[in-house]
């Protein structure tokens, strides 16, 4: 599973690194590289790569993956990328390559699944993450649909289509209301926008554009030439937002940012750095798993802070006192089988 996320500079950003692009982080004032991660299928880091700040997604995922069939001596390959890593060709270097593919569509911009994919009519199957008997909050539901020899899938997430249908009703009756206070204020609204269109001299809601947008809601699609069942590619596709989750522990909880290095050998060895410490956190939450414990990261952390050694002199003589093991401490060292130090030891 791959993807990538934008990390900006305090300064420059080296000498190639740091370039000006399309912010994830909403700051194209600053300069800013592009970071992808590659996870296995049980959500492990396998490696990073990095890359000037304005470089496209689509022209990432292709050398990424002959990196690691040669690294690795992949035999065989099967991608899981977001929509915004694909192009038409793309899809044909990975189909000339032989590997086999789950990628997210464009539905909006693609002629063949907005007009083709969505409109098929067919019934939805549900899915179960674990077993038919595990319910989550939320179902997935999914419908597989062929054009030709290509391979579509629906999924629907029905609570995530009631948010898109009430956030699409909230903007529509603020714009009605903008609208009896003049047109100004819609200019610089990019929510408002979506759903005007001009009359005359002034604008007016667009219901065509409204009915539209309603297709949409809670649904995404799928493309493979895989022979998973609907049920699994849903669920292969839904472990992509692990790597999302990566990228949002980089940023907080391991503290990426700032970066102020100025060289780009300085870089990518603090974001490496990064990378290592996501690995070491995957396999201490793993095996904390495996040892049925379930520890919220932030008091993992805290009680290993509050771990300290105190130097004490008595009477000529020097010790190491260990503070109390408190919390989570116990069951974090014996699931790493390291084993606490004694409470005092001579110095």
């Amino acid at each position: 599973m791959f993807d990538t996320t934008s990390i900006y500079f305090e300064g420059q950003g080296g000498e190639s690194l740091g370039q000006n692009g399309h912010s994830k982080d909403h700051r194209p004032d600053l300069k800013q590289m592009i970071v992808g991660v590659v996870l296995d299928e049980a959500g492990r880091p396998l490696c990073s790569q990095m890359w000037p700040g304005n470089t496209t997604d689509v022209t990432t995922l292709i050398p990424v993956v002959e990196r690691l069939c040669a690294h690795f001596h992949v035999g065989e390959v099967c991608i899981v990328a977001d929509r915004g890593m694909i192009s038409a060709t793309t899809i044909e270097q990975i189909k000339a390559r032989g590997w086999r593919y789950i990628l997210g569509v464009r539905m909006r911009s693609t002629n063949e699944a907005k007009q083709q994919v969505l409109a098929r009519a067919g019934r939805y199957e549900e899915v179960s993450p674990k077993s038919e008997e595990a319910k989550a909050p939320s179902p997935l539901k999914v419908k597989e649909v062929w054009v030709e020899d290509r391979r579509y899938v629906v999924c629907l997430n029905e609570d995530q289509a009631a948010k898109d249908r009430y956030d699409r009703e909230a903007i529509v009756a603020a714009l009605n209301d903008a609208l009896k206070h003049g047109d100004k204020k819609l200019i610089g609204n990019r929510g408002y926008r979506k759903y005007v269109k001009t009359g005359g001299e002034r604008f007016q809601i667009d219901t065509e554009k409204i009915a539209a947008e309603a297709r949409y809601d809670g649904k995404w699609v799928l493309t493979t030439n895989t022979e998973l069942s609907a049920k699994q590619l849903a669920l292969k596709y839904k472990q992509l937002w692990q790597v999302e989750a990566i990228f949002r522990t980089m940023k907080s909880q391991l503290a990426t940012r700032p970066v102020f290095h100025k060289c780009d050998d300085t870089i990518r060895g603090h974001v490496f750095c990064s990378f290592l410490a996501l690995l070491l956190r995957h396999e201490l939450h793993s095996r904390l798993e495996r040892n049925g414990c379930a520890f919220e990261w932030a008091d993992v952390m805290q009680d290993l802070n509050r771990l300290q050694e105190v130097e004490l002199q008595l009477q000529g003589k020097g010790y190491v006192l260990r503070t109390e093991a408190k919390g989570s401490l116990g069951k974090v060292f014996q699931a790493c089988g390291v084993a606490l130090p004694v409470t005092l030891r001579p110095r």
